[in-house]
């Protein structure tokens, strides 16, 4: 057995350099910083490369993540664009999520076009897409097509229902996938309809888990050489973050109930000092030490021995009266001092902060999650990072690219040619550079 896993270990020590010797493109990315050698850290996915034909968000936070990871993502599009650039070509919406990504820009539409994307696929790892069902097909540009070009591709899929299935053939968006999953059923006051959720997690959820996929499909790749099929219904995906609220459910025998707020004394949203419309703070005393915290926090000892309180069931019948209690407190603070109390005694609690209180929070700003880049159009301008701090893979954060900024790069480096070869296929639209 000993000699049977050196065995295997030495053949697969073996297969992850033959590979890694065989990727001249290491080194030959262009401009792209964190690409690149000279000295610069190496990355988790260095040596990675995406083709990225994704659009919108579901796609474009699986290829983000990726590149946040260190990959080489060469985001591909049409002549007018990713729709998600919206009419000015650079909109904000786009520029948050496509940080850290090249753009070439080929007409697809053009037979000349589409071939140079099969030509330039040997030198790629994976290829994403998100576009409505059918589109790859129409193309021609589906599983089989690239496989047979490049057999070692993990080829990724981002769809609303899937492939397969009565529902298949639906288009869909973030809030569809949302409401399809249940996140809407549990979302609202309890005598209310369903309502809305406001972050993007059909859409940036079911992204991070198709980059987890192909970084598992990538590191499978590594061991056994061949590439792979992977498909994501945004539905399917959306039903991880609510696998909490399935577990009320008896395994599905009975629907989750909305509880808005919280529904307990203890845990809950309280209006603080101030009159905007944010200036709420959110307690979280879950445990019965947690409850003795807040009392002591509130400097309210005679709450711990008032027999209403003695227990969670005692303070959920007596709610009505514990919130009063609770919610005279918070009031007669600012946020902000109400979770600095609160957070000093043990017991979890936030401010409610709204999308600027991100870019200006001390805490973030001070972690460096905040970051400055310039951008060839807007100039200046703040983004949020990425979540994840990795000691050996630091990544410097890039703007979003404009269209074809890096067309003529991408495609001297990945096919060869030259300059005069390049200008052809500009001057016949099959190539778009930036303007």
């Amino acid at each position: 057995m000993a000699v049977a896993g050196r065995k295997r270990r030495t053949m697969l020590s073996t297969t992850l350099a033959a590979m890694i010797r065989g990727r001249d493109r290491i080194g030959r990315y262009g401009t792209f910083p964190h690409a690149q050698g000279g000295g610069r850290q190496m990355t988790a996915l260095d040596g990675f490369r995406v083709l990225d034909m994704t659009q919108y968000e579901a796609g474009t936070s699986c290829t983000q993540a990726l590149a946040w990871l260190g990959a080489d993502v060469v985001k591909v599009e049409s002549p007018r664009g990713d729709p998600g650039r919206g009419p000015t070509g650079n909109a904000e919406y786009f520029i948050v999520w496509n940080s850290n990504k090249r753009s070439v820009s080929i007409d697809l539409q053009q037979p000349r076009g589409r071939q140079m994307l099969l030509d330039m696929l040997p030198r790629y790892d994976a290829f994403v897409e998100n576009y409505g069902p059918g589109v790859m097909e129409k193309l021609d540009l589906g599983y089989d097509v690239m496989k047979a070009v490049n057999p070692g591709i993990i080829y990724a899929r981002v769809k609303g229902f899937g492939l397969e299935g009565p529902w298949s053939d639906y288009k869909c968006y973030d809030m569809v996938a949302q409401s399809a999953a249940g996140a809407f059923s549990i979302t609202g006051e309890p005598d209310g309809p369903p309502v809305r959720p406001g972050p993007t997690t059909g859409d940036a959820g079911t992204g991070v888990q198709m980059a987890l996929a192909i970084t598992a499909a990538y590191a499978q790749k590594l061991r056994t050489g061949k590439g792979q099929h992977i498909e994501l219904s945004m539905q399917e995906a959306m039903t991880y973050y609510l696998r909490t609220a399935t577990a009320s459910t008896h395994f599905g025998a009975r629907p989750s109930l909305r509880v808005g707020n919280g529904g307990r004394p203890t845990m809950s949203l309280y209006r603080s000092r101030g009159d905007g419309p944010n200036d709420y703070l959110f307690v979280m005393a879950v445990t019965h030490r947690m409850w003795e915290n807040l009392c002591r926090a509130m400097e309210r000892p005679d709450l711990l021995e008032d027999p209403r309180y003695a227990d969670h069931a005692a303070r959920q019948e007596n709610r009505t009266a514990l919130s009063a209690e609770i919610a005279a407190w918070v009031v007669e603070r600012d946020k902000y001092e109400g979770m600095r109390a609160l957070c000093d005694a043990g017991v979890p609690a936030s401010a409610v902060l709204d999308t600027k209180d991100l870019y200006e929070n001390p805490h973030l700003v001070g972690r460096g999650f905040v970051r400055e880049v310039d951008h060839p159009v807007h100039g200046r301008i703040k983004l949020l990072g990425w979540p994840a701090r990795m000691s050996e893979s630091a990544v410097p954060v890039e703007p979003a690219p404009l269209l074809g900024q890096h067309s003529r790069e991408v495609v001297a480096a990945d096919l060869g040619l030259a300059a005069d070869a390049i200008d052809e296929l500009v001057r016949e639209g099959v190539l778009t550079e930036a303007s």
